[in-house]
């Protein structure tokens, strides 16, 4: 067995290698003696983290009954809504960015009926958090539909033969039994929101965040001066998802 695990190790290493490579080679070419912020990298940090953070709310809150429901039931309507699910997360992000124009730019029925109030739906705060909330949120659904998922059937059963509601054995027992399970689904729809450029990019180019501030300083400014908010990024990305992913594997 022994020699079955050093084989299979050896033969992940090409894998492993491709993964660690890239985050390894930034921590060898980043000039930590001369870090500093590029021009706007202030404000798509604020941007980011302020936007974001509504976003995360709008996605838990639209999503969590949405991943419930898909764990309970059964049939067509739920396979109908798994793929609903499914496609948006399938979709390249360019792809889903060109769709929200098309669905809720200046020239779409929701669009005009926005105009007529003197509103608008592209490249403004408001179209950040859609793109955001829309590419982050079939993330969030399936990974807390497994959490759900996950709660033993015998406690809910128990909790409806002593009489407790519906909503009671939503509120008082899966929650509360998914609960590891729903906080890294939420750490992974902020990351996937905070890192999203495509949808960004086409649907609510301004306010710059910090993905498209990255690219913006590759063009203008070369290389190096992107490795700071670079940085930044991963440290506002990565831990919450990573510790989360931790600590469920502890359980």
């Amino acid at each position: 067995m022994k020699i079955r695990h050093a084989t299979a190790l050896w033969l992940s290493l090409p894998a492993l290698l491709l993964l660690a490579v890239p985050f390894l080679t930034l921590i060898g070419v980043t000039h930590w003696q001369h870090l500093q912020l590029a021009w706007g990298d202030g404000s798509a940090i604020v941007t980011s983290l302020g936007l974001g953070a509504i976003a995360l709310l709008l996605i838990f809150i639209s999503g969590l009954p949405v991943a419930w429901w898909l764990s309970q039931a059964r049939g067509l309507a739920r396979l109908m809504v798994e793929l609903l699910v499914m496609i948006p997360l399938l979709t390249p992000p360019l792809a889903m960015g060109i769709l929200l124009v098309s669905a809720y730019g200046p020239y779409s029925v929701p669009g005009e009926l926005l105009s007529k109030f003197g509103w608008t739906l592209v490249n403004n705060p408001a179209a950040f958090v859609l793109a955001q909330w829309y590419g982050a949120l079939p993330y969030f659904i399936t990974s807390a539909r497994s959490a759900f998922a996950g709660v033993p059937m015998d406690i809910l059963e128990a909790g409806r033969t002593l009489g407790a509601s519906p909503w009671q054995r939503f509120w008082r027992l899966s929650i509360p039994l998914a609960a590891p399970g729903l906080a890294s689904a939420s750490a992974l729809a902020w990351a996937r929101a905070m890192g999203e450029f495509g949808i960004v990019m086409i649907f609510a180019y301004f306010p710059q965040g910090m993905p498209v501030q990255l690219y913006n300083n590759l063009q203008n400014n070369g290389i190096d001066a992107v490795y700071v908010l670079l940085w930044l990024l991963l440290l506002f990305t990565l831990p919450v998802p990573l510790i989360s992913f931790a600590l469920s594997r502890r359980v």
